[in-house]
């Protein structure tokens, strides 16, 4: 099928003499594996589809914007973190990447425990099935009521974040006769190489106790001395989206010299060493990420090793991937609208969703791919600048793009890799209703988080 080609921006020869964009693949209609959940097809007739279903029929359906979950793929992911760290370690899936009852549901299937940061993320963790002893408790201001509501549920494990949360925990846990597995959050000096925003391990941010000015000592001795707590190790997260393995050797090589040094002090060994996730995915086709065997390889090697250096029993090992296992697995397809040529420029093509739906781009200065998946096309590459339809200069899905030349109002377009963060920070800005997410399988496809509605907007609005 063939459309008539619209109006466009420049061309590919008329942008590349200055050097600012990487030449457009050989070929838009084929989908590069790396950035796609495993079920993605595109079919004779040149629709693309999920779990067996044709994304022009899933559209018709559920409509546009929504979200596209392919369950097989998430399974698949989470039986391969969870395959790779074997029985002598723990996988914490990161709920804040996205969390529902059904994922919640996935994961206990899949043998996986869940690290959660708020009352909300331990409610939906609870509702759905999942023991309370595998899940995890987060967060760098945990409220009085989200403690006493861990505590009750009988979590696994409390990460004290500040030495107030240390107290607190404490005084809650006796209050509650109970006696609360905790780890203590070090922030380890670690610059790694991500954004700012999402970096974690360095001193000047909100996250952990500081290991570099004896902080994090003090803090372990405080935890030892009280009745409610039991300290069962040390927790480090040093950012998100990282490819490269160096910042966990350094973050570890520091977090076994604190469990040297709590072995110096008190003769006693933490059972347990908590390195976080953060682990990158493939946003886009430059980006190479690491498969999970490899992942646990070296970080068990890594851990070893020092534990070794140091004459420490090696402890229980726990990671804690979430954009890494639900990040790859969905993709966010939307309507094309108004197309915008800008002569010696782009072609801005706007879509019925943005910046409500996907904050990521502007916040992170995040890149994405995309893809026309309704049809295919023979027509020559444009560059393009996927946008939304919010009031906002800043609202852009995608920065820069190749698309068809002959793009047009009315064809389906899809962004890949939207299911870490994408539904968890959407919003309604400009009283935009949030889109569903929808989990396809085996030819099936079913509603996991429905679609808000203006009725849900006026609901909260009592004025």
């Amino acid at each position: 099928m063939s459309r008539s080609a619209h109006p466009a921006g420049p061309r590919h020869a008329d942008v590349f003499s200055e050097g600012h964009y990487s030449a457009p693949p050989a070929d838009l209609n084929v989908l590069d594996p790396k950035v796609w959940s495993h079920t993605v097809r595109r079919t004779e007739d040149g629709v693309v589809t999920v779990g067996g279903l044709e994304v022009t029929a899933l559209a018709e359906e559920f409509g546009t914007p929504a979200y596209f979950v392919d369950e097989a793929d998430f399974r698949e992911r989470a039986r391969a973190w969870r395959t790779a760290f074997g029985h002598d370690a723990d996988v914490f899936y990161a709920g804040k990447a996205f969390l529902s009852r059904a994922v919640v549901r996935w994961l206990h299937e899949e043998g996986l425990n869940l690290d959660v940061c708020s009352g909300g993320e331990l409610a939906t963790a609870l509702s759905a099935g999942m023991p309370a002893d595998r899940i995890a408790f987060h967060g760098n201001n945990k409220s009085t009521a989200e403690i006493h509501a861990a505590v009750e549920a009988g979590v696994g494990r409390i990460v004290l974040d500040s030495f107030q949360e240390i107290v607190r925990v404490a005084h809650i846990a006796q209050s509650l006769g109970r006696r609360q597995r905790v780890q203590i959050r070090v922030t380890v000096g670690v610059e790694a190489h991500t954004h700012e925003f999402i970096a974690t391990a360095h001193e000047d941010q909100k996250f952990g106790i500081a290991l570099a000015d004896g902080q994090a000592a003090e803090a372990v001795r405080r935890a030892l001395t009280l009745d409610g707590l039991e300290l069962v190790g040390i927790h480090s997260h040093i950012g998100s989206q990282i490819f490269d393995m160096a910042g966990f050797e350094v973050a570890a090589r520091r977090v076994v010299g604190l469990l040297a040094a709590v072995r110096d002090e008190h003769s006693v060994e933490l059972p347990e060493i908590d390195l976080g996730g953060g682990l990158g995915i493939a946003y886009t086709s430059d980006d190479d990420p690491r498969e999970p065997h490899e992942i646990a390889k070296a970080l068990g090697e890594i851990v070893t090793r020092e534990c070794e250096a140091a004459r420490l029993s090696t402890p229980r090992i726990s990671v804690e991937p979430g954009r890494a296992i639900v990040g790859p697995t969905a993709f966010t397809l939307y309507e094309v609208g108004t197309i915008k040529p800008l002569e010696g420029l782009r072609t801005y093509v706007s879509v019925d969703g943005g910046m409500s739906d996907n904050i990521r781009t502007a916040l992170y200065d995040a890149e994405y791919s995309v893809a026309l998946v309704s049809r295919t096309s023979d027509a020559e590459p444009m560059l393009a600048r996927v946008v939304g339809k919010h009031c906002e200069s800043g609202d852009i899905v995608v920065k820069d793009a190749f698309l068809p030349a002959d793009l047009a109002p009315g064809d389906l377009i899809a962004v890949p890799a939207t299911g870490a963060y994408c539904r968890s920070m959407a919003s309604n800005y400009n009283h935009a209703p949030r889109p569903p997410v929808v989990a396809v399988k085996d030819g099936a496809a079913r509603v996991i988080v429905r679609r808000e509605t203006e009725d849900d907007l006026l609901r909260l609005d009592v004025g």
